[in-house]
């Protein structure tokens, strides 16, 4: 499953010149379902919607708070064009579920988003139709997010799970535990050579 979730001021759904569905400050997801997707899909981008901090906190301090921690608004839009394959220069759609499985599948995501939050803030489209959606991204913010699960490579779902679960625990450690579990780790080094690396986040990536 492919999402496209953008931070916006507003958002809005208008279908044969009748506005649909609009949200005010919140997110925008653009969601395109897979013929390989499945209910373990629907449960890590939902979590992922609800959860990602792309909001300041109440002191001004940028990328602490999520839609749910804000109490906004989310538009949900089901955009099959999103699962494309280019051959030359013609979009190909195979990857995309088929509208008649898609639709129930679409709507699952929504009650499962609005059973996670609270139903009156979570706002969709017209499954189907041909739809104009206005956009006004704010910042600009723009998240392109892939669920890493699927019946076609459960061990890379695994091992993304863990490593998303290290990278929490590690979160949750005191200063002074991670630091001694790092410095016991690195390996030894010239004190006399530098890297010049110090202070730099790409160097507490995990491999």
């Amino acid at each position: 499953m492919k999402a496209i979730i953008q931070r916006v001021t507003t958002a809005s759904v208008t279908v044969a010149g009748e506005q649909v569905s609009a949200i005010e400050r919140g997110l925008c997801v653009l969601l395109g379902i897979s013929v390989e997707d499945t209910q373990k899909d629907v449960d890590y981008i939902v979590r992922k919607i609800l959860n990602l901090r792309v909001f300041e906190d109440e002191n001004g301090r940028a990328w602490s708070r999520s839609v749910m921690d804000r109490e906004l608004e989310v538009l949900c839009i089901s955009q099959f064009t999103l699962q494309c394959i280019l051959k030359g220069n013609k979009p190909d759609y195979h990857a995309a579920m088929p509208a008649e499985l898609a639709e129930p599948f679409y709507n699952n995501v929504l009650e499962h988003m609005r059973t996670a939050y609270r139903p009156e803030l979570i706002k969709d489209g017209q499954f189907g139709a041909y739809m104009q959606v206005n956009i006004q991204n704010d910042g600009p913010v723009t998240i392109e997010l892939d669920s890493p699960t699927g019946p076609t490579d459960p061990r890379q779902m695994s091992k993304q799970e863990k490593q998303q679960q290290r990278k929490e625990k590690t979160r949750s450690k005191v200063p002074s535990e991670a630091a001694r579990e790092k410095a016991a780790s690195r390996p030894r080094v010239d004190p006399s050579a530098s890297s010049g690396a110090e202070g730099d986040v790409s160097s507490e990536r995990e491999p």
